[in-house]
Formats: C-alpha cells, sequence, structure tokens
C-alpha cells in the first residue's frame, strides 16, 4: 500500500526533494470529506480545496492528485477483495456440498454394486433347477405393489391412526415424515439421477436431479442462497408466491411442540394444466424443527383424510405429498445451503392417457416446482443485495413479481374456471372444440386477482373461450418465440383493441374482422426479467391500430402487459407461457387485468426409431372423442418424437346484452387462433427443415403494381433488366418475381423510424424463415449484422443519389434466429408511377443457411 506523503521542503533551500513525510491526520481527514463528496475532482476543485482548506496551503496540487489516486485505487481493491472473499465463500460452499453429493452417490454405486452382485448370485442359483416363471412373478408383483400403492393412498398413516387425533400421534407422524425427508435430502432414499443441462457451480441454479424407479415422481435441488435460514424458510412456506401452479393453502391447525417446533395441517388446492383434466388438491401435515447442528429443516407428507381432512371437491382429484420438504444450512460467513425435494404421486390413472406424461414426468416437477423454488430465493436474494437492475420505470421489484404473478394466476383462473370463482358454461351448439364460460360476479372474479377491487372496469360480466391442443414435433421454446415476436401472424388486432377499450371505457361494439391491409406494427419495452432470463415481463404497444381504413387518421396506440416464459430451447421440462392482459398508459399499480394467451408443456419425448418423423398437429379434443389407446396406437405409428399439449384461453367483458354476440365472436376468434397456430406449427416444426413454403402466390391489386414498380426502377436504375422475359406484365410478371431464384424483399423507406420489411417473394420468406404476415414484423436493423448495416449505410447516400448500389456478401439472420449467408446484395430505390421513393427493394443473391 502506498503511504500518504508530501514534500515539506522547498527545492529553493538546497533539501533533497526524494524526502517526504507522512500527511497529518488533520490532512488526511479533510481529504477524505472531499472524497466521500469526489473521489475524482477536477484540477479547479483541487486548486479550490487548497484555497479553502488552510492545513493543505502548503501541499502542491500536484500531490493532491497523487493522493486521491492512491486513494481510489486503495478503495477499488477493496472492493476487489470483499468480492474475492465472497466467490471464495461460495465456492468453499459449494464444494462442501459437492464433495456430500460425492459421498452420497459412493454410497449408492456400493449400494447398487451390492444389489447386483446379489441378484446374479441368486440368478447363477435358480438357473436350471426352477422353471422360468419371471413374466408371471412380475405380473402378480405389480399387480401387488399396485394393489399396496392405493391401499396407501386411501390410508397414508394407517399406522398412527389411533394416536393422531392427539397431538402425541402428530408427533410421531411427523418425526417419521422428518427421517423420511432428510433420507432423500442426504442419503440415497431415493435413486436420484442429475437433471441434464444443470452443471454446478458457485453462480449456477444448483445441483438438480429427478427420481428414477420409485413411486410417484420426485425432484432433488441444491444450492447456495446469500440470505439466512429463517429468511428462506419464511419464503418458502409462502408456497402461493412462488409456486405458480398453487391455488391456495389454507392452515387448518397450528400445534406446537415441546422441542420448539410446530405442526400445522394444511390443505391445498393445485391448478390443472389443461382443460382436459381435473385440478389436485392435497391434505398434508407440515413439520418445522430445528436440527441440532443448527439447521432448519421444513417438511411435509400427505395425512389420512380420516384426520379431520377437508373433503375433496366435486371438481378435484386427491393427491398424494409423499415426505418432502426442505432443508436449510448456515454458511460460514452468511447465506445457506439449500436442499429442497419434491415428491408426489398426482394420481395419473385418473386422466386421459394421452394426458398421463403431464402426471408422470419428474422433470416437469422439477421445472414447475423444485427449481422453481430455489430460483424464486435466489431472486429475492439478489434483489436483496443490490444485485438486479430493474428497467420498470422506479417500481419496486415486489410490485414487478406481483404483476407477472397476477398475470399467471389470472390465466389459471381463467383455464380452470372453478364454480366457487363464479365461472359456469355456456351450452354449446354441438361443437366442443371450443369451451365457452362467464363469469357473472366480476367483483369476485376481480377480488381473487390479489384484491383488487376495480370490478367497474369490467362491465357485468366476463366470457373466456379456451381450449387445448395436442402438438407433434413442435419445441415448445420456438413456438412461444414465434408467438411472441409475431404477433400479426395470429393475432386478430380488432380483437385486442376492442378488449383494450372495454376495460377503459366499457362500451360495446362488436369488433371488426381482421384488418390485413393495415396492420399495426408491435414494439416490446422490457420491465423486469429473473436471474436467469427465464422469464421476462414486458409491455407491447402496438402501434397505430385503427378499426377501419377510414379511421387511419385516428389510429391509436395500445398496449399489454405480458409474460413470457421458457423460451430457452435448452431446458429441460421446461413449460413456455405468453400471457398478455391489455393495459392503459397510465399502468397503475393495481390496474385491473384481464389474462389471455397460451400455454405450451412438453410431454416426454418418444421415438420410433424407423419410423418418418411427424409433422401434423393434432386438435386435442378430437383425439379424447374416441379411445385414447387408439389415438396413442396411431402416435406410435406415425413415429411422433416430440409432442406437447397447448391451452389457449382469451378472456373478453360483455355486458347482459351483448353476451350472446361476444360469445359468438369470442368462439370464432378462438377458432382462428387454433388455425393460426396449426400453421405456423407445421411451418416450423424441425422436421420441415423450417421451409415456410411454398406459399400461395398473392394476386392482389397492391402486389401487381408492387411488382411493376420494382422492375420498371430496376431497369431505370442499374439499366438492366430484373427477369429474363421483362416484357411480360401482371400476373406473369409477379410470377417470375415470386418464383425467382434470388432473395428479393422490400422495405419501407421512413426517416424516423427502422425500416420495416413489407413485401418479399417465396426465397425471401425462406431465407427469413417467415409469413407475408409475420414479415411485416421485422426491422432490417434486426436482419443484417453489423458489417452488413455498415456497408448499407456507407452505401446510403449512393443509393438516394444514384438509385441502387452493390453490397459486398455477408452474414444476415432469420427470424428464427439463424444464420443466412450471401454472396452479394442490390439494393435500389423503388419509384412509384409519380416517380416518387416508395421502397427499398433488396436482392440477396446466393443465399444458404450456414
Amino acid at each position: 500500500m502506498m503511504a500518504h506523503t508530501m514534500n515539506l521542503e522547498s527545492p529553493e533551500k538546497g533539501m533533497d526533494s526524494s524526502k517526504y513525510v507522512r500527511y497529518t491526520p488533520e490532512q488526511v481527514e479533510a481529504l477524505e470529506r472531499v472524497y466521500a463528496q469526489c473521489p475524482k475532482p477536477s484540477s479547479l476543485r483541487r486548486q479550490q480545496l487548497i484555497r479553502e482548506c488552510p492545513i493543505l496551503s502548503n501541499i502542491e496540487p500536484k500531490q493532491i492528485k497523487v493522493w486521491f489516486q492512491n486513494r481510489r485505487c486503495r478503495e477499488k481493491q477493496r472492493k476487489e477483495a470483499a468480492r474475492l472473499q465472497t466467490v471464495n465463500r461460495k465456492v468453499s460452499a459449494m464444494n462442501k456440498l459437492l464433495m456430500e453429493e460425492n459421498d452420497r452417490l459412493q454410497k449408492q454405486v456400493s449400494q447398487l454394486v451390492y444389489e447386483n452382485g446379489y441378484m446374479k448370485n441368486q440368478l447363477h442359483t435358480a438357473s436350471g433347477t426352477t422353471t422360468d416363471n419371471s413374466c408371471e412373478s412380475v405380473v402378480v408383483s405389480g399387480q401387488q405393489q399396485q394393489q399396496q400403492h392405493q391401499q396407501l393412498k386411501q390410508n397414508p398413516t394407517q399406522h398412527h391412526q389411533r394416536d393422531a387425533n392427539n397431538p402425541a400421534g402428530l408427533l410421531s407422524i411427523a418425526e417419521e415424515t422428518l427421517a423420511e425427508f432428510l433420507s432423500k435430502a442426504t442419503g440415497t432414499a431415493v435413486d436420484w439421477v442429475q437433471m441434464i443441462g444443470m452443471k454446478p457451480g458457485p453462480d449456477s441454479i444448483g445441483i438438480v436431479a429427478i427420481s428414477r424407479n420409485c413411486s410417484g415422481i420426485a425432484a432433488r435441488a441444491c444450492g447456495l442462497v446469500s440470505l439466512e435460514p429463517m429468511k428462506v424458510a419464511e419464503i418458502l412456506k409462502d408456497r402461493q408466491s412462488w409456486f405458480r401452479d398453487c391455488r391456495c393453502v389454507d392452515t387448518l391447525s397450528v400445534i406446537p411442540t415441546g422441542n420448539g417446533g410446530t405442526i400445522e395441517l394444511l390443505y391445498m388446492q393445485m391448478y390443472a394444466p389443461t382443460t382436459l383434466a381435473a385440478a389436485r388438491d392435497f391434505w398434508t401435515l407440515r413439520y418445522s424443527t430445528s436440527l441440532d447442528d443448527g439447521s432448519y429443516v421444513v417438511c411435509e407428507r400427505s395425512m389420512a383424510q380420516a384426520i379431520g381432512g377437508p373433503t375433496p371437491p366435486m371438481t378435484f382429484v386427491r393427491a398424494e405429498r409423499l415426505s418432502s420438504g426442505f432443508l436449510i444450512r448456515p454458511c460460514e460467513g452468511g447465506g445457506s445451503i439449500l436442499h429442497i425435494v419434491d415428491h408426489v404421486d398426482l394420481d395419473a390413472w385418473s386422466v386421459p392417457e394421452v394426458l398421463r406424461p403431464l402426471y408422470e414426468s419428474s422433470k416437469i416437477l422439477a421445472q414447475k416446482m423444485t427449481t422453481a423454488a430455489l430460483r424464486h430465493v435466489r431472486q429475492i436474494a439478489q434483489e436483496t443485495n443490490g444485485e438486479v437492475q430493474y428497467g420498470g420505470g422506479g417500481r419496486q421489484p415486489a410490485v414487478l413479481r406481483t404483476f407477472s404473478q397476477r398475470l399467471s394466476r389470472g390465466f389459471n383462473d381463467a383455464v380452470n374456471g372453478f364454480s366457487a370463482d363464479g365461472w359456469s358454461p355456456i351450452v354449446s351448439n354441438g361443437s366442443d372444440d371450443v369451451t365457452i364460460m362467464i363469469n357473472s360476479s366480476p367483483g369476485k372474479f376481480v377480488g381473487n386477482q390479489f384484491g383488487n377491487s376495480l370490478f367497474p372496469s369490467f362491465g357485468e360480466g366476463v366470457l373466456c373461450a379456451k381450449a387445448s391442443m395436442l402438438l407433434q414435433n413442435v419445441p415448445p421454446a420456438v413456438l412461444v418465440r414465434f408467438l411472441r415476436e409475431h404477433r400479426s401472424e395470429w393475432a386478430d388486432h380488432g380483437v385486442d383493441a376492442y378488449s383494450a377499450a372495454c376495460l377503459r371505457t366499457n362500451p360495446f361494439s362488436v369488433p371488426c374482422a381482421r384488418a390485413c391491409g393495415f396492420p399495426s406494427s408491435q414494439v416490446i419495452l422490457p420491465l423486469a426479467q429473473t436471474i436467469e432470463h427465464e422469464e421476462f415481463l414486458e409491455v407491447v404497444r402496438l402501434e397505430g391500430h385503427a378499426f377501419s381504413p377510414e379511421n387511419m387518421g385516428l389510429a391509436q396506440d395500445m398496449y399489454l402487459l405480458q409474460l413470457c416464459s421458457g423460451t430457452d430451447e435448452t431446458a429441460v421440462g421446461g413449460c413456455a407461457q405468453l400471457i398478455f392482459a391489455p393495459i392503459d398508459e397510465s399502468f397503475a399499480d393495481d390496474a385491473a387485468l384481464l389474462p389471455s394467451g397460451f400455454c405450451i408443456i412438453p410431454l416426454e419425448h418418444k421415438t420410433t426409431p424407423d419410423g418418418p418423423l411427424a409433422t401434423r398437429t393434432l386438435d386435442l379434443a378430437s383425439a379424447l372423442e374416441g379411445s385414447t389407446r387408439e389415438a396413442s396406437a396411431e402416435a406410435e405409428r406415425s413415429g411422433y418424437n416430440h409432442r406437447s399439449v397447448l391451452t389457449i384461453a382469451f378472456q373478453f367483458t360483455f355486458d347482459s346484452h351483448s353476451r350472446d354476440n361476444v360469445a359468438s365472436m369470442a368462439r370464432q376468434y378462438v377458432r382462428s387462433v387454433v388455425g393460426s397456430i396449426q400453421r405456423v406449427a407445421l411451418a416450423i416444426a424441425p422436421s420441415l427443415g423450417s421451409n415456410l413454403g411454398p406459399f400461395p402466390l398473392p394476386t392482389s391489386p397492391e402486389a401487381l403494381t408492387l411488382v411493376r414498380w420494382i422492375s420498371q426502377s430496376y431497369r431505370i436504375h442499374t439499366g438492366s433488366d430484373l427477369f429474363l422475359d421483362d416484357s411480360q406484365s401482371g400476373e406473369a410478371l409477379l410470377k417470375q418475381l415470386w418464383n425467382h431464384s434470388d432473395a428479393i424483399l422490400c422495405c419501407s423507406l421512413k426517416t424516423n423510424a427502422s425500416p420495416v420489411f413489407t413485401f418479399a417473394n417465396q426465397a425471401g420468406l425462406d431465407m427469413l424463415e417467415t409469413t407475408l404476415v409475420a414479415l411485416q414484423d421485422m426491422i432490417l436493423d434486426k436482419t443484417l449484422d453489423e458489417s452488413g448495416r455498415k456497408a448499407l449505410c456507407s452505401e446510403f447516400a449512393k443509393i438516394m443519389q444514384q438509385g441502387y448500389a452493390h453490397l459486398p456478401g455477408g452474414i444476415c439472420a432469420s427470424s428464427m434466429g439463424r444464420p443466412v449467408s450471401y454472396d452479394q446484395a442490390t439494393v435500389w430505390k423503388v419509384l412509384d408511377d409519380d416517380e416518387a421513393n416508395h421502397c427499398l427493394a433488396f436482392m440477396f443473391v446466393n443465399w444458404s443457411f450456414v
């Protein structure tokens, strides 16, 4: 460390200028006061300091400058040392966690080796001396296990029933639950398998594993969090704040124990993931206590219904929670090591066969419950430590999290349509592909949305149109990204604007049809994102929407609050969601929200080695009309290798006199959305090589006119013909451009906004992996790479003056993010009949995917 020194002797006195003395404490104190206000003062500020502070008057300005440089260096060193100490604590704690995990795996390996040797001896002894009845024994054993399991589900705590009605009996169950949970969290009671893609490290989510060959489904996660154990326990006990599928948790009884612990009897309800399955509920005992080593543990398991438990409502199926919970161990220097185990039996046999993977997948359980809990704690920890920067207009992180919860909860409420919340079905006209439900109690309905009391905004009632469909060979992450980035491909902005208007003023007018001739472009404004970017909260501005061409002069922007998650293709078992709700420009913290959107849940991968990949998208409701076994067999014969369930729910407001009209409009709207998604799903299926064509030839008068302008302008500027036979006109000329081997695209000429694509031929649509409708959401700046943008900017003046320019080859990006190479790009101005600038045309020569 540098010493604070100064030269007190003048060179005129002949003293050695290398001799320095330390600053006095008074001088250091004066300099520290200035440093606290301004760590890097200017030259004028340093001179002013010398004039205003007499004790510094004999110090040269250069010495003052050196002192501040040294002080900033020491401050930087202190911060770096503190950061390295924090990293070292994390690495030490993670190393301890990994060593414990390694010991557990070693024990598991030893146990498996012993069992393997034992089975070999049994087989060797039995060979040649007994008749092979293995098939029969397996069947009998399986039947016995299933019978035992059903008996256990009916009465999971039978051996404690006689004492369960008194505290001693409940404590006995609690202690047994604790022992079973600890054996799963830190031992080998469950055969855990490392979850793919979850790499441990000081800054990772942690160690995540799923169960193999055990009853029910189970997941386990271990990680580091920079919060004290009791704060972690407080966060995790509030299950509704982090578990999006949790509808409600009621604490029916609280019993303190003699050892300082607490026993709680809980009743919890879960949302159903789709419209075609019943919701689940749980009746559990939760035991919270401290261990001898200073750790804090909260464990939970299902109770027998006879022990004071509530009877499941008609629309719920009672599920079982086997010994689960979380163990929180304090770390040296602060923070905690967190172990979480979730082990449940969701009674998969009660749902249709095609949906059973949703209830039999430990991967889905890990993503939706176990890692969700760990991520939520880490998110709050980083927010508390000031490590997360939000761009939500100064809103607190807790407020932004509440918006995400309200969107997700409102969508789940709409999908499930519980009668207790006021929902009732409308009798259909014989077609059950879209379900219509109404809620005529908006006050109670909105009250479920975290106590929002703005029910007059919802008119006299809320109507929900919903449907579910089975997607084949369509990655959920890719589909939800497409839905987010290309809203005009599936959305009817007339209906969206109507919904927004209803929330603001509550008038009624039947919305117009899809306004394809004058679509509004969308601008996404980020609000917040989780630390691992698996979820985004954003505001979508739909610019310049008009209900009809006559009202273009009165066009107004409309706004949506949007929640997007599951866009990472590498996430295993991850669900994808796109949920949005109309808002006004004020966007108050207590704004009324009416969420709509999509939820895509992947099913287990199924492959048939010799079968072709499937590219069809099936209607799940129609698949369930016949035998589910026949549908499953058809899927196997067709060779489907990737399946997921898509649930769609759209909500609208209505008045009593307009209910039937709104219901008819909503049903047709959802059907049109389903049709759009089917086309999009077919287009983005990997088995098609991401080829979105061929598209039908557009024959509108506008397209014919534009092609004539493109051809004429190219001839005027370059002196050559664009096509081999440029003498043709009308549809023949359009067909030549449409089938041209090079990608030809047109983009707008706007001086105050980024150029947006307006038209493309077949090759252009294939290159950008999009459609004519979705093309109008794409911006030129996001398609070209940095070198391409620089080349265009350098030649732009030449293009405007001369009319055209040739750009060197390079790389651009498709709408799906794939790199595309091209040998050369020609750009020219397209002039209309009045020789005014209409747009820019690009021709990418010899393009191909990299």
